[in-house]
């Protein structure tokens, strides 16, 4: 048991280059796949702070690691998010959708709680491919230009084609707390909202409150087009109803800002995407 004025934490520390810096004096339990145990006493979070400040990265059931590159990598069916080791199927058939759909960047969504960063969820966009034909203005730019440019998310929004965003928990989590967060990015952006918008934000709500959401629970949220979106929960692979629909141009081009915007809430989806639209353009 850690004595008083000692921070707690059960959590393996991996230097970020291998051979680099030595481990912290008097904490090392032992080596582990490139990494070492580290004790369970800190004595400050400030303390726990100059650890990871000396290159040092937290690897545990806790503390997700903390990966540089979002790069995708898979066998022929899946495609991997490397950060979450979550595996995204290449095509997804969804409730609601005229036909399959294509993967087309995936990525992860992290919260900072005491500065070290945990994973929630990894995500992954899917498109009608169809939508490629209504980017080819783009074609030729560098995955960076391409994620800079606004218009062109916004153009993909806009497009009268089915997308879906699949969102995949990566750890136990109610569903209270998953809208909250969620809430918190959307409302704002959502203006001077109508009784129509209102009502869109409150079925929205009802889909979670309530509902636990497991580790390996998949959250789908597609737009068939830019006003109207379907909401399918599932804990057992691909959904096979659709739990809601939400229709209100605003609530549905916030939630899209969200992602997409100039501040997406997943740095690296995004990123993604612009890597997989400047080789498919």
């Amino acid at each position: 048991m850690a004595a008083v004025g000692e921070f707690a934490a059960p959590i393996l520390l991996s230097s970020a280059v291998v051979g680099g810096n030595s481990s912290p004096k008097g904490y090392v339990s032992g080596n582990y796949r490139n990494s070492v145990a580290i004790g369970r006493k800190f004595r400050s979070f400030s303390h726990l702070y100059t650890v990871l400040r000396n290159g040092w990265t937290v690897q545990s059931p806790l503390f997700s690691p903390k990966v540089a590159s979002s790069a995708s990598v898979g066998s022929s069916n899946f495609v991997e998010e490397p950060a979450t080791n979550v595996k995204f199927l290449k095509l997804l058939n969804i409730p609601g959708c005229s036909s399959s759909l294509s993967l087309l960047g995936t990525g992860y969504r992290e919260r900072v709680f005491a500065i070290i960063g945990v994973k929630v969820y990894a995500a992954a966009l899917y498109v009608n491919r169809s939508i490629f034909s209504e980017l080819s203005s783009w074609k030729g730019q560098s995955a960076a230009e391409i994620q800079a440019n606004l218009f062109l998310f916004q153009s993909i929004y806009q497009a009268p084609l089915e997308k879906s965003l699949q969102i995949a928990l990566v750890r136990d989590i109610d569903g209270k707390t998953f809208w909250a967060a969620l809430d918190e990015a959307v409302s704002p952006r959502v203006k001077q909202p109508a009784p129509t918008d209102e009502s869109a934000l409150s079925t929205f709500r009802d889909i979670f409150h309530g509902r636990p959401l497991k580790k390996g629970t998949l959250v789908f949220l597609t737009w068939l087009h830019p006003s109207k979106l379907l909401v399918s929960v599932s804990s057992s692979g691909q959904p096979a109803r659709v739990d809601a629909t939400i229709e209100s141009m605003k609530v549905t081009r916030a939630l899209f800002d969200v992602f997409f915007g100039d501040s997406p809430v997943s740095p690296s989806l995004k990123a993604s995407i612009a890597s997989g639209l400047a080789a498919a353009l």
